[in-house]
This record gives C-alpha cells, structure tokens and sequence, in this order.
C-alpha cells in the first residue's frame, strides 16, 4: 500500500520564513492569515489528505467510474462520504469571498490545500479543483444575479461545477466548436452540441453540477472571436434558490483512460438544453481563459503532487530495499547487503526529485502569492508587477512543472526495480497519473507557445524584463555568502542563457516564426530551471540566517543548502545545453516533405 504524509514542515518554511506571509497582513484577505491560521491549515489539512483522501487512492483507480443505463455515474467507494467531509470543513471555502460564504483567505493558503489534496488523491481533487476554476470565471464575468444564484452553493460545496470546452473535431482551435446557441423568448438559450474530454461532468457526489459551456450563437463568426460561455446547470435552478426541473444535458459515456480513474471523464450531451450568457456575446473565449488560468495553475500543482507522492514511496523503499554493496565497500557489514541508498544512481534520481519538488512548491506558493498581490497589493503599481509576473510565469509553472514532475515519477518508478511495474506498488498509478497533467488545461506545447509567442512580448515584453532583474538582484545578493556564492554563479549564468535566448527569437523569429516554435519547448525549460534557481536562492538564504542565528532545526536548514547546491551543479547547466537547441533554428526540423516520416 502506497504511502503519504502530507510536506507540512517544508510548506511551513515557504510560507512563514521564505514568503514571509505576515507582512501582508495589512492587506485585504491577509488580516485573518496570521501564524496561527497558517498552521491550522496546513496542519489539518495534510491530516485530511493523508487520513482520508490517500487511502482512497489506489482503490479508486482500480475501481473506477461506473456509468449506468440512465446515464449517471457514480464514483468509486469512499469517494462521496470523502467530499461530505471536505465539505464539511469547509476546505472549498477557504479562499472564496465572503460576500458569498467564503472565507477570503489568501490564495497561496488555497494553494496549500490543492497541493495536499491532488498529492494524495489526484483522481478526487479534480472534482473540487474544476469547481473552484468555475467560480473564479463566475466571479469574473457573472452578473450579479448569475453570482448569487450559483456560487454560494459552488463555494459551500453544495454544487460543483466544470468547463466544457473541447469537440470530437476540434481540441485547442476553438473556432472550429459546432455547438450552438440559439435565443429562447425568456432570454435563455437552448445549447445543442456535444462535447467530450469533459472532466467531472457528471458524479453522484452533489445534488447538483453547474456546467461552463463554449457556443456559437446565430450568426456569430466562424472563428474563435464568434465563442460565447453559457452556464447550464445539470438541474435548473429556481429564482428561490431551490432545484426545479432536470436539465436536457447527459453524460453519453466514460472515456477509458490511462490514469485518473477515479474522475468521471465524460462525453456530454446538449440536447437544446437551457443555459444563460456569461458576459458579453462574443466574448466568451476570455471569460473561460480566466477559468482555463486557474486550472493550469492548478495542474501545475498536479505535477509537483504526484512527483511529491512518488517521491516520498521511493525514499521509503531505498531504504527498506537491499541489493548490493556500496562502491566504498560495506555500509554494513553485518548485514547480507546495503540499502538502495548507497548507491549513487539511486541518490542521483532522489536528489534530482528532492531538489525540483522542493522547488517547485516554493514556486508555485511564491505563485499563489502573486496572485493575490495581482488583485489586494496596496498600489495599482504593485498590482501590475503582480499580474505581469504571474501571467509570464503560469505557462512555465504549468509545463516544465507537468514536464519535471512526470520525469520525477518515472524516475521513482525505477528506484523500485521490477516492482515499480508490478501494480501493487501502486508506483505505476503516479506515473499514469502524472502523465495527463502534460496534456490537459493546454498540452504543455500550447503552453511554451503561450509563453514565447504571447507573455514575452506583452506590454514591450516588461514582464520578462522584471524576472531578469528580481533574479540579477537574487544573484548578487548571495555572491556575497560563502554558502550561496556557487549557486549564484551558476543561476546568474542560467539566467544569461535565458537573456540571449531571448534576444535569440527578437532577432530570428520574425524572419522565419518556425524559429520560435521550434524553441519554445526548450525556453520554457530554461526559464523553468532559472524559476527554481530563484527559489533555491531565497530558500538558500533564509536557510543560512536560521543556521548562523543557532536554529533548533539544524537538520532541516543544512539539508536545504545541501540540495541547493546539488540543484546548481545538476540542473542549472542544462540551460546552455537547450540556448543552443534553440539556436539550432527550425530549419531541419521543418525541411522534411510529409511523406519521407512515412515507411512502407
């Protein structure tokens, strides 16, 4: 049975040393996030997910959803009796305005809350992650009236809620939907269409699941600037508030997947089924790309989840496992053989796993944060850092997180040997599972396109410019510290890597655009390797004030500089490797006609 306990010590770090979270107390949201809510909050939380979330896990993939003749679905056993408790912690409401029973916490302690849940149970966490991506479009774009009729009940728990994008023809060229929207009398409209790949679409854990629908209304233009959003709920609501009549929306079958068995992915039904406008006609690709950015941060997350729980397996069985001796000679002696851990291969996987986990949860909360700066921080100056450095950076957060956190699953996997393929083990299931965060929410090449052909160039490309400095500033902050020096040089010359890289695609791309395309995969990376290098060297540098202030954590703080160091001499010197990649052009990759891929 596989194992879990949620990082509570490490969130601990991030949050209250390295983000320094009371210093915001000032702003709104922040006021009620003083030490002792952070610490209920990771605390209890990573009790509810390792308590009752993970052992559900590996039931619930071998289970699966199960799709009955009437067209419901019900989730695997535990599943349901799980949400009741979420629910009833209130875990959903954590970080949703009050004004609609939220708590209006910050977001990053949201965040926390995604992590521990999609690291013990990915397959359960997308049922309430969807809807929280829901509500945030709700919240957005909604009208008043739309915004007190679904998101109290989406919040509370009552109602879930999901995004229903993708056709059988079409995937990430959204101009092509077919389904359409045709204006009823009452100011409603009757959604016809079918889509597929829907996740969470229909379950038997709410009474009710409100649907985020793309469509085409009557004479609309054919292409993505033609997309309106329409809610339509499974069960229509009533003006009180109370569920009336069954929708004409069904979930038609389960797609058979590779992993996350336990979330019901559906092909659903619109039969002229009733649905509202969200915002303006026309309008509705930007409407549902505010939910679309919140699931790819959310998924992001997913990455590092299932890299955490594989992880975390791995650790535990190099050290229970014994197979050979160290290069050395006998660790012990005594015994017949010495554990995994002696050799270097073996350490080699787990430090690659424990440096980017560890800096990828500092990334995503440093992430969370910016989030909420983007919309509370004291100044319309501070806002707009805020929200240029998150927009660059969700792309990043999203591909190399589910790229790296995919390869750290398969990497964990082999730490087992054999076993690793055996089911059992339930290795194979983080590796299933981790593979479908590299495709959803925008496959992960979408995202290193959004990153080179949309984020850098925004507003004069003044995003990428200040992630230059902040990590210039970082760097030369540390060269001045025995213990960062190395780590400084290195990062700075990753970050260099970056800049030319850069400067690269201003200088070739608008010659030949398949110069950037063929290196945005490889940009990504790097600047996914500088993200991480920034976060070792603020974790770096709080580390070495906690040891020469005489900490009582001694073992904590010298293994973060440890791994530090080991994240500069290991993955920092692939930056070069993929500037020169990306210099490589496009001109091989694109040269070969069609038919010379074909073999007889």
């Amino acid at each position: 049975m596989p194992i879990y306990k949620a990082p509570t010590r490490d969130t601990r770090f991030v949050i209250n040393e390295v983000l320094k979270l009371e210093q915001y107390a000032g702003l709104p949201s922040f006021e009620n996030a003083g030490p002792d809510m952070v610490e209920t909050v990771i605390e209890e939380c990573g009790k509810f997910a390792a308590e009752v979330l993970a052992p559900l896990n590996l039931s619930g993939d071998q289970q699966g959803c199960t799709r009955h003749a009437d067209g419901s679905v019900t989730t695997p056993e535990g599943f349901k009796q799980a949400f009741d408790l979420y629910r009833e912690a209130g875990w959903g409401t954590l970080a949703a305005p009050e004004e609609f029973g939220g708590q209006g916490l910050p977001h990053v302690l949201g965040f926390v809350v995604e992590e521990f849940v999609a690291t013990a149970n990915q397959a359960w966490g997308m049922y309430p992650g969807l809807t929280s991506g829901a509500i945030s479009a709700i919240l957005a774009k909604g009208s008043p009236e739309q915004q007190a009729k679904y998101l109290p009940k989406m919040i509370g728990g009552q109602w879930t809620g999901t995004m229903n994008l993708t056709e059988p023809h079409c995937g990430t060229d959204l101009g092509l939907i077919r389904t359409r929207a045709v204006p009823n009398a009452d100011g409603s409209y009757a959604i016809t269409g079918t889509k597929i790949f829907i996740s969470a679409g229909e379950h038997d854990l709410t009474e009710n699941i409100i649907h985020l629908v793309l469509a085409k209304t009557p004479g609309a233009p054919e292409s993505s600037k033609g997309i309106s959003l329409f809610i339509v709920p499974k069960v229509l609501v009533n003006d009180d508030g109370s569920l009336g009549e069954r929708n004409a929306v069904s979930c038609g079958s389960l797609e058979h997947k590779m992993g996350i068995h336990g979330n019901a992915t559906c092909v659903m039904n619109y039969d002229g089924a009733t649905g509202w406008m969200v915002g303006e006609e026309n309008k509705g690709l930007a409407a549902m790309f505010i939910m679309m950015n919140a699931a790819r941060l959310g998924v992001g997350i997913q990455g590092l989840a299932q890299a955490e729980v594989a992880y975390q397996n791995a650790v535990q069985y190099a050290q229970d496992r014994r197979q050979g001796r160290a290069l050395t000679g006998p660790a012990q002696p005594q015994e017949k053989a010495d554990p995994l851990f002696v050799h270097p291969d073996i350490r080699r996987k787990l430090m690659d796993a424990k440096a980017f986990t560890e800096g990828m949860r500092a990334f995503y909360l440093w992430g969370g944060l910016l989030v909420d700066l983007s919309h509370k921080a004291a100044s319309e100056a501070e806002r707009a850092v805020a929200d240029d450095m998150i927009s660059l950076l969700t792309p990043v957060l999203k591909g190399y997180g589910t790229d790296k956190g995919f390869e750290t699953c398969v990497n964990m996997q082999q730490v087992f040997g054999g076993h690793g393929y055996i089911e059992e083990w339930g290795m194979s299931q983080f590796v299933r599972d981790a593979r479908i965060a590299q495709i959803y929410e925008g496959t992960n090449g979408i995202q290193a396109m959004d990153l080179v052909g949309r984020k850098l160039a925004q507003n004069g490309g003044r995003a990428v410019q200040a992630f230059f400095a902040e990590v210039d500033a970082a760097c030369a902050a540390a060269k001045d510290r025995s213990e960062l020096a190395g780590l400084a040089g290195q990062v700075e010359k990753a970050n260099g890597e970056l800049k030319a890289a850069t400067m690269w695609f201003m200088q070739n791309g608008m010659a030949n655009p398949n110069n950037v395309g063929a290196g945005a995969h490889h940009y990504m990376h790097i600047m996914g390797i500088v993200a991480l290098g920034l976060m070792w060297l603020k974790m770096g540098n709080v580390a070495a004030d906690a040891l020469a202030a005489g900490s009582g954590d001694k073992g904590f703080y010298e293994a973060k500089l440890v791994t530090a160091r080991y994240f500069g001499e290991r993955f920092t010197p692939d930056a070069g490797a993929l500037r020169r990649k990306i210099e490589a052009g496009g001109s091989a990759m694109m040269e070969l006609p069609v038919e010379s891929f074909l073999r007889a």
